[in-house]
Formats: structure tokens, C-alpha cells, sequence
């Protein structure tokens, strides 16, 4: 799925326009973001492709969320 990835006030958050969805970034995987998952403040659990640690935000990328465990 496609999710925007944006910085505000030093918080990440992730919109996913599929959904009208915009949730905060509360847990990663990775410092550096990219090729880790993410948890929302909503309990998703969302997988983010590789990619350069200084990739410049807001971006766009294609996100598989994990199934519920």
C-alpha cells in the first residue's frame, strides 16, 4: 500500500491516502527508518522498503502491513 511518510515538529507520522488514515509513528525497528518496520498509534504494523538513510521527507513508498499477530 502506498504511505506518505512525513516529519512535523520532529514527529514522524504516516498517511496512507487509501484509507484517509494519518496515524503517528510511535515505534521503529531502525534509527535510521528505512528498511525496518514501523508500529502506528492505531496497533498497525507496517513494513518499509530499503532505502537511503538520507532520503529526504515527506516521501511517498510502497508499505506491506504485517498480518495481526
Amino acid at each position: 500500500m502506498k504511505v506518505m511518510i512525513r516529519s512535523a515538529a520532529g514527529k514522524l507520522s504516516a498517511y496512507v491516502p487509501k484509507k484517509d488514515l494519518e496515524e503517528m509513528i510511535v515505534e521503529q525497528e531502525k534509527a535510521e527508518l528505512w528498511g525496518g518496520w514501523i508500529k502506528l498509534g492505531n496497533g498497525w504494523v507496517l513494513e518499509l522498503p530499503d532505502m537511503a538513510v538520507d532520503t529526504r521527507l515527506p516521501v511517498t513508498v510502497e508499505a506491506r502491513k504485517r498480518a495481526d499477530e
